[in-house]
């Protein structure tokens, strides 16, 4: 199975609660904060969730 590499682009300062604890969920807390994840159904609906925040790159 592949991994997906995801990257906070986006303060999280202004966005809803539940974004926020998506970003925390997949371990971006900062801008620029990076995170390699499984490419999964959870992983595809957290990063859906929370799309204007983040840079997706195969990794």
């Amino acid at each position: 199975m592949a991994d997906i590499k995801i990257k906070l682009v986006k303060s999280l300062i202004g966005s809803k609660k539940d974004q926020i604890a998506t970003a925390h969920s997949l371990g971006l807390r900062k801008i620029g904060n990076e995170t390699v994840q499984p490419d999964n159904a959870q992983t595809k609906g957290k990063i859906a969730k929370i799309s204007h925040l983040v840079e997706v790159a195969e990794g």
